[in-house]
């Protein structure tokens, strides 16, 4: 699949912004390399920057145009890394990126969270420069809980970036559907990040986007790797591996193994996830396409492979309703209380 054989049937608006997608994008948390938060791994091991930027080049050949990333995965590396994939084809992507975890790039790690309207002029301009161009399409505030009055002051530095040129609209990376709900009154507020696949719903947080016409950018839309298949009870992750860290956000693993209820559920759902010849992952992609019209999600990723596969969910197209419903019952959740 080439990017002439993503239709414009095959696109999703991206919110109120009037922008479109192809539905699912790209995920550069993993590509960012190394670093830490609270002392421990955050990042997903090692990495080949020059395989990252064929990744990136291929997923764009395939009709992807969504590239998610934050200042704070591998301390800007992950942005260095998209502004060289970049160069020459910058019209071809819709850049998303995250501010607010203040970093020590000496160090390699997060120290901190800042989302005073001086730190997030300095940190736009810093992306600016690391991403290698002139404005960001999508920037979001990458701190999930913020008080009211932070919010606002936070929604008005970000209305006069967009004024000024240096981004496009902008967004929230938070689970607080009412919280988020607040920053609509914003006209360049457009998109929400939440955490959002097969075994976490989000059915406030849809209810809300779709009410409001915004895109929900879906993180963890894989459950971390979980939805692949790849592990099984006897799975030991490395230690350099934010799966591993001990961080107690981290839910599908514990002590760097797939926890036993996680892989219970997945056995439960798997044929349903491989309706019609879907590979696992591309059926809870397919989940998520069928989850709700705003969707996109943005899975990781770290070689050419991955994107190949992950990008063919969109060929697919969403789940089937019925193997929607079939999971939902499955999985304990009740579909008609949505």
């Amino acid at each position: 699949m080439l990017a002439d054989d993503i239709s414009t049937n095959m696109r999703r608006p991206l919110g109120r912004s009037g922008l479109s997608a192809a539905p699912v994008g790209l995920g550069c948390w993993a590509i960012g390399g190394y670093f830490t938060l609270g002392g421990k791994p955050d990042g997903w091991g090692e990495i080949d920057d020059e395989q990252s930027i064929r990744a990136i080049n291929l997923g764009l050949e395939m009709g992807a145009s969504l590239i998610d990333t934050a200042d704070a995965y591998g301390t800007g590396h992950s942005e260095e890394v998209i502004g060289r994939a970049l160069k020459g084809r910058r019209g071809d992507a819709i850049i998303a990126t995250k501010f607010g975890y203040t970093h020590d790039r000496a160090a390699r790690a997060l120290v901190g969270t800042d989302v005073s309207p001086a730190y997030i002029e300095r940190a736009c301009a810093a992306s600016l420069q690391r991403l290698g161009t002139g404005y960001i399409d999508l920037y979001q505030i990458h701190v999930g809980e913020l008080t009211d009055d932070q919010a606002d002051a936070a929604g008005e530095t970000l209305e006069k970036l967009t004024e000024a040129g240096s981004i496009r609209f902008w967004g929230w990376s938070t689970d607080n559907a009412a919280a988020a709900k607040r920053m609509v009154k914003f006209p360049h507020f457009v998109a929400v990040q939440q955490e959002l696949n097969v075994f976490i719903d989000g059915p406030d947080m849809l209810t809300m986007c779709e009410g409001n016409d915004l895109a929900s950018l879906n993180r963890s839309p894989l459950a971390m790797g979980f939805l692949t298949g790849k592990f099984g009870p006897d799975t030991r992750l490395p230690e350099d591996d934010v799966r591993a860290a001990g961080h107690n956000w981290v839910r599908f693993f514990e002590d760097g193994r797939p926890r036993a209820d996680y892989l219970r559920r997945l056995s439960e759902v798997r044929e349903l996830l491989q309706t019609d010849g879907r590979t696992l992952a591309q059926g809870a992609l397919g989940w998520l396409l069928a989850r709700s019209p705003n969707t996109f999600p943005i899975p990781g990723f770290k070689t050419e492979a991955q994107v190949r596969e992950n990008l063919g969910s969109i060929e697919k197209g969403p789940l089937p309703a019925t193997a929607m419903a079939e999971i939902e019952k499955l999985l304990g959740r009740d579909v008609d209380q949505r």
